[in-house]
């Protein structure tokens, strides 16, 4: 089990939903809150041999196959790309496709997966504690592989279990969110992310420091700062890129630096609108010109460049686009 499925949060959140009946949660909220962690906390606990009140034990056979990710009796549906990214294997078919460079890892969760899913949920579970399926970003299903997932969802064969958890359940078909029971994800308290955060070794300046920069999320603090993201760092990033220092984002995947991008666009933002940044501290903004407007469209182009970020053609160049974009917006005069 990661530490995040352990964390004081997420184990409280799964210990309500688990005194709850139900074949299938919708896990739902900003991204962050660890909907995924959750989901996968709820199925642990599903095909556990020796379950409790507060979940899965974490040490039998069933919670050592899922923590290797080789569970008979769970299937986990996710675009490759984040399949990829958390280490569960893909199909034999798919995972030969990629390697023979015959198609790049799908973004999207694909309609094959899914009927391989449905087609799963009716075999006879092999460990005798029924079957789950954990879908996650459930919003990446497309229409096709959302209307084939919804007789099996609404009528269940056998003891099988579903959990989707999202980050934009507005994203998901209607007839899919009333098909299940809908659970939205609680932040944790201040202090309570702060002791989490000390267990998992990072200290509390730090951890305080970047909690604002991470929006409250301890888990995206605890990706900062293993990803070596000081509070120093965070705060002379504005000013970096009004110099257009493409060097500065150098340790960054795409994803991460257009995150710290959009948060910067949002504080200038609510600058303008004579409101309190969120994300940075006031002093450390840029005494920048740009109208609402050039934010605006700044904040657009970044959630184009977010479509592309998981695999980019190349992430230095599009590290210094960004960048470029960056100090022309903060530079601009209108």
């Amino acid at each position: 089990m990661s530490a995040v499925v352990n964390a004081p949060w997420i184990a409280r959140q799964a210990t309500d939903l688990l005194a709850q009946r139900g074949h299938a949660w919708l896990l739902q909220g900003p991204s962050g809150l660890g909907q995924y962690e959750l989901a996968l906390a709820l199925a642990s606990a599903w095909l556990c041999e020796k379950p409790s009140a507060q979940g899965a034990c974490g040490d039998c056979p069933s919670c050592h196959a899922i923590a290797v990710h080789t569970h008979a009796d769970l299937a986990v549906l996710m675009p490759e790309t984040v399949m990829l990214e958390l280490g569960w294997p893909l199909s034999e078919k798919a995972q030969d496709e990629i390697d023979k460079k015959a198609r790049k890892p799908s973004k999207e969760i694909r309609v094959d997966a899914m009927r391989e899913a449905v087609e799963f949920s009716q075999r006879t579970d092999a460990r005798g504690r029924g079957k789950a399926v954990l879908v996650f970003p459930a919003e990446r299903m497309n229409t096709i592989t959302a209307n084939a997932l919804l007789k099996t969802l609404e009528e269940p064969p056998g003891d099988v279990r579903f959990v989707l958890a999202t980050e934009a359940s507005h994203l998901l078909l209607p007839t899919i969110r009333s098909r299940c029971l809908a659970h939205t994800m609680k932040w944790p308290e201040a202090d309570e992310a702060l002791t989490w955060l000390a267990g998992q070794g990072v200290p509390a300046d730090v951890a305080q420091a970047l909690l604002r920069s991470a929006g409250g999320r301890p888990t995206d603090v605890l990706r900062q700062a293993e990803a070596g993201l000081s509070p120093d760092w965070w705060a002379d990033l504005p000013k970096a890129m009004r110099q257009g220092d493409a060097r500065y984002l150098a340790d960054l995947s795409p994803a991460q630096a257009i995150d710290a991008l959009q948060k910067l666009c949002h504080d200038l933002l609510l600058q303008h609108a004579g409101t309190a940044p969120r994300f940075f501290n006031a002093a450390d903004l840029p005494a920048s010109a740009a109208s609402v407007r050039v934010l605006t469209d700044w904040f657009k182009r970044l959630m184009t460049s977010a479509r592309t970020a998981e695999h980019p053609f190349n992430a230095g160049l599009m590290l210094e686009a960004l960048t470029a974009d960056a100090q022309q917006t903060l530079m601009s005069k209108g």
